[in-house]
């Protein structure tokens, strides 16, 4: 079973590209994040059409997430229950016997500002969400667009980026405490080669130059780790023409 996640940054543009990709990949469950689309637009035919089925969770111009399985999708809950927010960032399903948890963590804009508290509030918010997901469903696994390089070796100048948003202490120490909950970075159960990156910018050619960071991640509960096989960051997606600033990061499950 492969899952995956993808911030594809506008559905609208790239839908073409992602349900080329499924068609090659044969991925089992995708986690989307920035759909920017409203939930009547989501292109659900489109997927129906490859054999996927899909739930979302939209807004006009912003945020926007989606899961799209070529299983039966189970137990929707949309928004992190409690918290009151008008931002379309989560939606949980469960899918194969897995707690299926697609999240679309706020970027936090500048350390210090409005956005990058609320983004410590919500982190905040999710970590006691899955606390109590972790109880009901041992088998999880939270795929998204964290916003968080976790350490050094995620970001491709780390001196420069010292003490910047995605980068800073506070949003690390965040990322830790949702591993302290009992889960694991699917990426770093493996051995990977250096300079392995989810996300670049737009500008400075950096795509080409690889001025990347590690953002885009699927934690995986313990009672998963026995089964996940191999986990990458697929390149290619990056390289089409009017591409997103992400590209997709895959794990591999034998669940038997």
């Amino acid at each position: 079973m492969k899952i995956a996640t993808w911030n594809v940054n506008s559905l609208n543009v790239r839908a073409p590209q992602v349900l080329e990709w499924l068609n090659a990949e044969a991925v089992d469950v995708l986690c989307v994040q920035e759909t920017k689309i409203e939930d009547h637009k989501f292109p659900y035919d489109e997927f129906t059409n490859i054999g996927y089925q899909a739930v979302h969770l939209g807004q006009k111009t912003y945020n926007g997430v989606a899961i799209i399985s070529k299983h039966p999708i189970e137990e929707v809950q949309f928004d992190i229950p409690n918290l009151e927010d008008i931002q379309k960032r989560v939606v949980a399903a469960t899918i194969c016997g897995i707690r299926i948890i697609c999240v679309y963590i706020p970027n936090g804009q500048s350390v210090g500002s409005d956005k990058y508290l609320y983004k410590l509030q919500w982190l905040q918010a999710l970590t006691a969400y899955l606390e109590q997901q972790l109880k009901q469903y041992p088998k999880l696994a939270l795929l998204g667009d964290y916003n968080i390089a976790p350490e050094d070796r995620d970001v491709y100048d780390p001196e420069r980026w010292q003490g910047s948003v995605l980068v800073s202490e506070p949003e690390r120490v965040a990322f830790r405490q949702l591993q302290a909950l009992g889960l694991h970075d699917s990426f770093r159960l493996f051995e990977q080669p250096e300079k392995l990156y989810s996300w670049w910018d737009y500008r400075m050619v950096a795509f080409r130059r690889n001025l990347g960071l590690r953002i885009d991640h699927i934690l995986i509960s313990s009672a998963l780790v026995p089964a996940a096989k191999a986990s990458w960051i697929d390149r290619a997606p990056r390289k089409l023409e009017r591409p997103s600033d992400h590209t997709p990061v895959v794990l591999e499950l034998d669940i038997g």
